[in-house]
């Protein structure tokens, strides 16, 4: 393992109007970002310094709750409620937020954790940091989809969109005590977009299984981001864009927090036409990303060395390309 530099592209006011040359620019390094690493860092100043430290501060407010009331953080669908006090994974805890640039989930989830009297503060801060940063996601994909000439089919997919936002502390590991915050893994959404804060651990495999250190670049006085794409991006791609294992691994006598968006979509993806050709057959079939979700939870998604691919590969059983829809799974 090495050090490594994710690529670096800058989202400021400039760059972020559509058209201009500027944008263009950007337009292509995103693209080309996500297909050689399936990450890069974004440097995105509408997420003020004072943004980000607020929202840290209310992830410390959070994880300080009671362990009765954060495991009333529940939900049908897979990974979006309380994970913690695994002892394959001891250091790590997490808590979601369903769709979370809708307040009133924000609201939901604050009168569960504080039930006596609310925390109009951590309300505040949430809402306002998922707005902004559900923007960059939308802007991401509109570089992304414009880049690939499918830029009319943007609005029906972020109309069908739903985000979650994962809040995720990792203790300080006790002596002899193992360090894995997150197994290697790839994310099964279209996009993440994480945020940590001081304390380092991600480390992100590329196409060459080699595994790399992120470090945040620390000259910037802009909130930087990762920027990742998941399975759903790459099956939606043809396979153009990578969607990257990592894995977090905690080494620092200080607490690692950090907060992840993710983008899911409701019914079924659909890979364009115009990223299918005699170079790029068709890899993938139309599938359900909700289901893919309940698919991976299975014993065959979880051993599957790619669980996609054995979702919704072309060839694959588990998808019924007549009706264009997916078996059921649950």
């Amino acid at each position: 393992m090495f050090d490594f530099q994710i690529p670096i592209v800058k989202f400021c006011s400039e760059n972020l109007k559509s058209g201009r040359k500027e944008w263009v620019l950007t337009r292509e390094k995103v693209r080309e970002a996500l297909e050689e690493y399936g990450c890069f860092v974004a440097l995105y100043d509408t997420v003020s310094m004072d943004v980000s430290s607020n929202m840290f501060h209310s992830l410390k407010q959070l994880f300080d709750v009671p362990l009765e009331r954060k495991i009333q953080n529940v939900s049908e669908k897979p990974y979006h409620g309380y994970f913690g006090q695994n002892p394959l994974m001891p250091i790590h805890e997490s808590m979601g937020i369903e769709h979370p640039i809708l307040p009133t989930n924000i609201h939901s989830f604050t009168n569960l954790m504080w039930p006596s009297h609310g925390n109009r503060p951590f309300c505040e801060n949430v809402t306002l940091y998922a707005k902004l940063v559900s923007e960059l996601d939308e802007r991401v994909k509109s570089m992304v989809f414009e880049s690939y000439g499918v830029g009319k089919v943007l609005k029906t997919h972020m109309e069908s969109t739903k985000y979650l936002m994962r809040m995720i502390k990792y203790r300080v590991p006790k002596e002899k005590e193992m360090n894995l915050g997150a197994f290697p893994h790839t994310d099964k959404s279209f996009l993440t977009i994480l945020h940590q804060n001081e304390v380092n651990g991600l480390q992100i495999k590329t196409r060459d299984n080699k595994w790399l250190q992120y470090h945040p670049p620390s000259s910037s006085s802009t909130s930087s981001f990762i920027v990742m794409a998941g399975d759903a991006f790459f099956a939606w791609s043809n396979g153009r864009i990578y969607s990257p294992p990592h894995r977090v691994l905690v080494s620092a006598n200080k607490e690692r927090y950090s907060v992840g968006l993710f983008s899911f979509n409701d019914g079924i993806i659909q890979i364009p036409k115009e990223l299918v050709d005699d170079k790029h057959p068709q890899q993938f079939n139309p599938f359900d990303h909700q289901d893919y979700l309940r698919f991976y939870t299975t014993e065959r998604g979880q051993n599957s060395p790619c669980a996609i691919k054995a979702y919704c590969g072309v060839g694959n059983s588990l998808v019924d390309t007549d009706s264009r829809s997916t078996l059921l799974l649950h």
